[in-house]
């Protein structure tokens, strides 16, 4: 029994383990979507093999966030800078054969976006499809009988219909569940906080010479130049080349998450290692905004503690009950990404001012928050008076650690995570508040 168990284990850290063991440059090749970090496809066909719980543990509460499902871009000025670019080319008559292409796949790209910018997409609808299948497969114990399942949505239409989505899959598995959904302003507040002066901290001078200076050395592309143009030097007057190279990459790999994915002529005019390289420049950036970068201070995870608190809330009121069902909540990318920082899942606590090192290190935003991404936090007891709670922590439906100690892990005991995080976050607020009052005194002194 000792040896299947650890068989068992072996092979879910291998599932696990499998995108890390690989370098960037590698999974690009595989799949180039994981270039653009925030629109890459959600990996549905990873191993997901479970741990087995402690003897007598059963799952009973679960408590979820996540992103909605794949969607168009949100704003035209992604898809006009490469256009109006191309455009100023082609009345000068310089593009070439390929040239001419790329222009009319850009139109096509184009119309298909138009007055659905942010809108989720039908790929959307079936990745938020899936994951709500394969949670009710993998805990069918939480979605017996009458349980009450109680989503809420941020008011945005791309996550509301994730939710409804969800909830339509969890109803095909069981028509008896007591579903309520909600979207509202009064929850906006924990559901996607808008921390303003984290915000502007975000890009400190330092932070901000520093990624100028990384993405110095990644933007501009003159291969697509030649490509693209005739005469690529007298273009030059018009066009931005790295401007051009940045959005005409994203315009082909967004598209890839709408029903023109089998249209991937944009993507193809591009090598792996120019994909790359914009991986390089966009995960710094989400580093710099999200994670506990000390070129800014390291605060930047912190920006979605009150959703923390709220979980940590919601599961201590929930695990008294004697069935307490099923919590789920979506939102969005910014701030499914600081909520793993400031959790510190699989090591996403990193804190380095040196933007080189984060793909040694392993912080890869890509394989944190990819349309569809979710936390699911699932708790497990014996029975109703049993008090040592235990939980885990799944990242995309993959089993996690966390910086805390365990005696079973990937399990951790409740008491533990609550006690450590709430005081993290009390700590960070008494600090925050002191140098709130230092600060209007200074101001009142002048």
């Amino acid at each position: 029994m000792r040896v299947k168990k650890c068989f068992i284990i072996v092979l879910m850290l291998a599932g696990a383990l499998s995108v890390r063991a690989q370098s960037v440059l590698e999974i690009i090749k595989q799949d180039p979507t994981f270039a653009v970090t925030n629109y890459a496809l959600y990996p549905d066909s990873a191993v997901r093999l479970m741990t087995p719980p402690p003897a007598g543990k059963k799952p009973f509460y679960l408590s979820h966030y996540g992103r909605h499902g794949s969607r168009y871009i949100n704003k035209r000025m992604g898809y006009d800078i490469p256009y109006i670019m191309m455009c100023r080319a082609d009345s000068l008559g310089q593009l070439t054969p390929t040239g001419h292409e790329v222009l009319r796949q850009i139109r096509e790209i184009i119309a298909d976006s138009e007055l659905r910018w942010g809108d989720l997409t039908s790929y959307g609808h079936q990745q938020i499809r899936k994951i709500a299948t394969r949670m009710t497969h993998r805990f069918p114990e939480l979605f017996e009988g009458e349980t009450y399942i109680n989503a809420r949505s941020t008011t945005v239409s791309r996550c509301i219909l994730s939710m409804a989505s969800t909830m339509l899959e969890l109803m095909k598995y069981n028509p008896n569940l007591k579903i309520r959904m909600d979207a509202s302003q009064y929850t906006m507040w924990y559901m996607n906080h808008q921390d303003k002066l984290l915000s502007w901290k975000g890009m400190a001078p330092p932070a901000k010479a520093a990624h100028e200076a990384f993405e110095n050395k990644l933007k501009g592309n003159p291969s697509l130049m030649k490509l693209l143009f005739q005469d690529p030097d007298s273009v030059q007057k018009v066009i931005d080349e790295r401007k051009l190279n940045y959005f005409l990459i994203k315009m082909g790999l967004f598209q890839l998450n709408t029903h023109l994915y089998q249209s991937g002529y944009l993507t193809d005019i591009f090598t792996a290692e120019d994909l790359y390289r914009l991986w390089q420049d966009d995960n710094a950036w989400w580093y710099i905004q999200f994670g506990a970068c000390k070129l800014n201070g390291g605060h930047q995870p912190y920006i979605q503690r009150h959703l923390l608190r709220q979980l940590i809330n919601d599961a201590d009121s929930c695990i008294r009950l004697e069935k307490p069902g099923v919590q789920l909540r979506f939102g969005h990318d910014s701030v499914l990404l600081p909520l793993v920082c400031l959790i510190g899942i699989n090591g996403y606590d990193l804190e380095t001012d040196n933007l080189e090192e984060l793909e040694a290190k392993g912080w890869w935003s890509s394989a944190v928050f990819p349309m569809g991404a979710n936390i699911q936090f699932v708790f497990y007891r014996e029975n109703p008076e049993d008090q040592d709670v235990l939980f885990k922590v799944l990242l995309n439906e993959q089993e996690t650690t966390l910086p805390i100690a365990t005696d079973c892990a990937p399990y951790y005991h409740w008491r533990d995570f609550r006690e450590h995080f709430l005081k993290k976050i009390d700590d960070y607020e008494r600090v925050r508040a002191e140098e709130t009052i230092n600060q209007k005194e200074e101001e009142d002194k002048k």
